[in-house]
């Protein structure tokens, strides 16, 4: 009789210690109950905002207007041949799958397009960088969304050692121009950092870790980046600050309420593209302490 397949959820992990706010803690993901440390700042961390998350009732309401006005602006790239491009990076747990996800509830999938890349092929590793992102760009009429993008070069390569300094280099350098190219082409071009607290993300990954059906988003790739946080931040405020520009910006989102994140994304886009039938008044203003322009809004 063959035996069952472990759940890979199950694979003890060792304790590890993190410094979190000067101060040293030792975090166990394969303990049930998250440690009240972590609790007590799951939502604040970072300096978020709000006390409380949006509520559910309110937030629904919310999405589907916006929803809504997101299937007006595919009917109007349809007749206009408009193509829009969004890029999603963060850190791993951030909310961009799930802000995808609600992006493209509604949207017919033949012209809305979600990329999520694995690791590059040897072929791909033989490529100019950027050329295996630039196959998947958007047609007339389509919408492409990246989950992760070329910008893996900004963050996780250079700290995970998956690049050379050189090549990391490199790219804060090109990345600016390819991006004045896709524009000047004509996409409507969104590049969003969701950025959350460290709690927060002990919070998301211990939620994984102990789902019998998320289990597979935890990986060991995400043990080694919990305990390199620093290190993703210096990577981060490096890369905002050498590709942020006027052609191509940063939209910073506060993403520790992933409910009043995935409503400011989609409102963003909404405002920035004046296609037929928007209506301003359902669509709303934005919430100016959630979404901000540049890496000046991470403070």
């Amino acid at each position: 009789m063959n035996k069952p397949l472990e759940n890979p959820a199950r694979e003890k992990i060792k304790p590890f210690k993190l410094t979190i706010a000067g101060e040293e803690r030792t975090f166990d993901i394969d303990e049930p109950d998250l440690p009240d440390w972590v609790k007590e700042r799951e939502l604040t961390a970072g300096g978020f905002p709000y006390d409380e998350k949006m509520d559910r009732d309110d937030y629904e309401k919310q999405l589907e207007t916006l929803q809504i006005e997101l299937v007006k602006l595919q009917a109007w790239m349809q007749k206009s041949g408009a193509r829009v491009m969004a890029l999603f990076e963060g850190r791993d747990a951030a909310g961009k799958g799930g802000t995808i996800a609600r992006i493209r509830t509604y949207l017919n999938p033949r012209n809305a397009r979600n990329v999520a890349l694995p690791k590059p092929t040897e072929t791909e590793r033989g490529q100019w960088y950027f050329q295996r992102y630039v196959t998947h760009f958007p047609t007339s009429g389509e919408l492409v969304t990246f989950d992760r993008s070329w910008y893996n070069r900004g963050g996780v390569e250079p700290v995970m050692g998956f690049c050379t300094p050189e090549q990391h280099e490199q790219f804060l350098n090109e990345a600016p121009d390819f991006e004045r190219a896709i524009v000047n082409d004509g996409i409507h071009f969104f590049k969003f950092w969701l950025n959350i607290g460290q709690e927060t993300q002990l919070e998301r990954f211990h939620d994984r870790r102990h789902s019998a059906l998320k289990y597979w988003k935890f990986s060991p790739m995400d043990v080694a980046g919990i305990q390199k946080w620093d290190a993703y931040s210096r990577a981060r405020d490096t890369m905002l600050e050498r590709t942020h520009s006027a052609h191509a910006p940063w939209t910073v989102v506060r993403a520790n309420d992933k409910r009043r994140a995935r409503l400011a994304v989609i409102r963003r886009i909404l405002l920035a593209i004046a296609y037929d039938g928007r209506d301003l008044d359902a669509i709303g203003p934005e919430d100016q302490l959630i979404i901000g322009t540049g890496p000046g809004f991470l403070d």
